[in-house]
This record gives C-alpha cells, sequence and structure tokens, in this order.
C-alpha cells in the first residue's frame, strides 16, 4: 500500500516563537524571505512587489525577517536533510565582500546534491580544515574526497586523516570537480546587482540559489 505525505500544519517551536514576535501575517513573512533567498532581488524590489499586492511592508522590515528567520530555517532544515553520498566533490571561489576578497567553500556528492558549504575571510589550511570537520560533523564521513590541485585542501585533509582510524582517499582530479564548480554560480547569480556580495563579472553557467544569502546574514 502506497504511503501519502501528511502535509505539516505547525512550524517548529523556535521558529514559530520568533514568527509570533513579528507580527506579520505568516505568509507574508514566508513569502518575502523565500524570495530573496531564492532570487536576484533587492529589499527594495520585495517592498515594491509587496505594495503591488496591496500589503505595506518596509524593506528593513523585509531585512529583519531575513536575519532572524533564516537562521532558524537552516537549522530545521539540517534536521531533515536527506542523506548524502559517499563520493564528495569539494572547491572553492572568491566573492567580493566590502571591497575585500573572501572564500566560499562548498561540498557537493557526485549526484550534486549539496553536502555543506562555509564562507571564509582567507583560503589556507585553517579554513579548509574548519570546512571539511564542518561538513563531517554535519553529514558524516565520507570514503573519497575529490579536491583540485590546492595545497591548502590537501593539507587540510591530510590533518583530518591523520585522526582518523580509517582514513578518507584524497582524489586531486580537477574535472570531476565540474560539478561543484558549475555550483558555484550560486554565489554570483542570487545576490543582487546592487548588493556588495555580487562579484565583479556576470555568471556564466546557472546554479543552485540558496548558500550565499544564508551565508551573507
Amino acid at each position: 500500500m502506497k504511503k501519502t505525505m501528511t502535509p505539516r500544519t505547525t512550524l517548529a517551536p523556535d521558529i514559530a516563537k520568533v514568527l509570533k514576535r513579528l507580527h506579520y501575517p505568516l505568509e507574508v513573512i514566508l513569502l518575502c524571505v523565500r524570495w530573496y533567498v531564492a532570487y536576484s532581488l533587492s529589499l527594495r524590489n520585495l517592498e515594491e512587489m509587496m505594495a503591488e499586492r496591496d500589503i505595506c511592508v518596509d524593506h528593513s522590515t523585509v531585512h529583519r525577517w531575513v536575519i532572524k528567520v533564516v537562521p532558524l530555517f537552516e537549522k530545521t532544515f539540517r534536521k531533515h536533510k536527506r542523506p548524502v553520498g559517499k563520493s564528495w566533490r569539494v572547491d572553492e571561489t572568491y566573492i567580493k565582500v566590502k571591497g575585500s576578497w573572501k572564500y566560499l567553500y562548498r561540498a557537493v556528492d557526485k549526484a550534486g546534491n549539496t553536502i555543506d558549504f562555509l564562507f571564509r575571510a582567507k583560503r589556507d589550511k585553517a579554513a579548509a580544515r574548519r570546512f571539511f570537520e564542518k561538513a563531517i560533523g554535519q553529514s558524516g564521513s565520507p570514503e573519497t574526497v575529490t579536491i583540485d590541485k590546492s595545497g591548502a585542501n590537501l593539507a587540510a585533509l591530510s590533518a583530518v586523516n591523520a585522526e582518523r582510524e580509517m582514513p578518507i582517499k584524497v582524489r586531486q582530479i580537477k574535472y570531476l570537480n565540474n560539478i561543484v564548480e558549475v555550483r558555484h554560480e550560486v554565489a554570483y547569480r542570487s545576490c543582487s546587482p546592487f548588493s556588495p556580495y555580487r562579484r565583479s563579472e556576470p555568471p556564466v553557467s546557472p546554479g543552485e540559489s540558496r548558500s550565499l544569502n544564508q551565508e551573507r546574514l
């Protein structure tokens, strides 16, 4: 007999507690937050779009909603995150934030499912190790990790393996990382054209649409 999915009618307690304090209809808050996170919209874009629907919301109010709600959503989503594969592809890309270059570490499995991400000020062994430890802590240990020729990533994995009974197999094969490099385009495409988080050059490939917006809060 086929199982039928029952829609959830209640929110997680920590999310419900925060939303109750925001004094706006739940549908409006969730819609604004979702559109801001998923698409290349500025806060003022959302203010205008709500006004077209006869809903008066200031752009600064939307900003407060995003700051308060998105971290809670991420925490809740992680509890229900689907298992990922044991073969990981890891890479990092650079993004200009308020005039300084920062680095977005990302990992996907061989099917392209997002494993984890981390925004760091530096691209070095310490940053790479922090990312690997976070990803393993959230998603379990992989059997294989594929990286590019980055010495920092290799050194970080060597340090992680030194503390493990069963070492992770490390491969340095650049073409296998194409799947994660394509997903870096979220970092360029999901930000508003007026945002200081947008990279200087335009994107050339499609990508996911949530990670950087979560990290930039």
